[in-house]
């Protein structure tokens, strides 16, 4: 579950070319960066960190996760030179020391947030691991800060191509202009508790983004939640009388109620038909649809939900806005540039 485009534009979706070891992936300043000294980063890392997405994925991603590390060090090492100090004693004045601080309260609250992560261990038992994960979070958060603002000062430029996958919108229920220049498809399931945890993020990326992104939701839904596929036909039944995107909120803003009767209780609630309704959902009347949309998830590489391609980029989990962001300005400065 954890590990997330006819309408797009052709650009968006070509395959690019096989790259060669000499290529400049990118650049940070005037100083360019090779594929080769990418790959002798990213093959390194150990296969196992990308799940069980198709190898191109997992190649790009080991090799972007590289470049930006690559491009992090060349930024300090440039500002570190500038200012006549050793690397590692400017990120202790930048990083370290602006990191903030992990209290007890800290511990406790994520302790008390994820105890399915901690398997109902008691808090003495991973209170050191804990306090040990939120420090570096802190820690990589304020580099992150930090490398932001060196960007501002040195322009980083990316060329590193990355796969992309064709899928279709299918006719499902969408929102957002059919010429918007980011179009974003998710594969969900109502009944998957990281599909929950990521809506609120991703109301957030397309209130911040508006009319720049055609928002396309597609189902999926998984053999181990039962609840899930009758909730995805009866989404589809409440499309059918436009109301899809009410119900749709109204599910994903409630959780758990999704018997059957919740379901025909919740078309009610955003005015739908009641007797259109409950024909269609007992008719199993949109089955087939959910099962082709289950079949276009599994051909382009979807394990787990939520599952979203942004202009074809495949990125899955229930993740922060800022990877939603990252990935969203990379396609709107890509269009720029064509």
């Amino acid at each position: 579950m954890l590990v997330l485009l006819t309408a797009c534009s052709g650009s968006a979706q070509q395959q690019a070319r096989a790259p060669s070891p000499t290529d400049m992936v990118a650049t940070v300043g005037a100083t360019s960066i090779t594929l080769t000294q990418v790959d002798a980063k990213a093959l390194q890392i150990p296969a196992s960190s990308f799940g069980s997405v198709k190898l191109v994925q997992a190649l790009y991603e080991a090799r972007r996760a590289a470049l930006d590390e690559i491009i992090a060090a060349t930024l300090i090492d440039q500002e570190a030179k500038a200012r006549g100090m050793a690397s590692a004693a400017l990120t202790a004045i930048e990083v370290t020391s602006k990191a903030e601080a992990v209290d007890e309260a800290d511990v406790v609250a994520w302790y008390q947030s994820n105890q399915a992560r901690v398997q109902d261990a008691p808090l003495d038992q991973v209170r050191a691991p804990i306090r040990g994960l939120l420090t570096e979070e802190r820690l990589e958060a304020a580099r992150q800060r930090y490398l932001d603002t060196l960007k501002m000062k040195t322009p980083v430029k990316i060329a590193l191509e990355p796969p992309r996958q064709t899928v279709a919108e299918a006719g499902r229920a969408a929102q957002g202009p059919a010429n918007a220049p980011i179009q974003m498809i998710e594969f969900s399931d109502f009944q998957c508790p990281y599909c929950l945890r990521a809506y609120p993020t991703l109301m957030k990326v397309l209130q911040t983004y508006g009319d720049r992104i055609r928002f396309v939701y597609r189902h999926y839904p998984l053999k181990n939640h039962p609840q899930a596929r009758p909730a995805a036909e009866a989404a589809q039944c409440a499309n059918e009388q436009g109301k899809f995107w009410p119900y749709h909120n109204h599910l994903f803003s409630t959780g758990s109620q999704l018997s059957d009767a919740d379901l025909k209780q919740t078309a009610v609630a955003v005015g739908a038909d009641p007797v259109q309704f409950n024909a269609c959902f007992d008719s199993h009347k949109y089955s087939a649809d959910v099962d082709v949309d289950v079949v276009a998830a599994d051909e382009a590489g979807v394990t787990g939900t939520p599952a979203f391609f942004i202009n074809g980029r495949m990125l899955t989990g229930a993740q922060p806005f800022e990877a939603f962001k990252r990935l969203i300005d990379e396609e709107l400065e890509l269009k720029k540039r064509r």
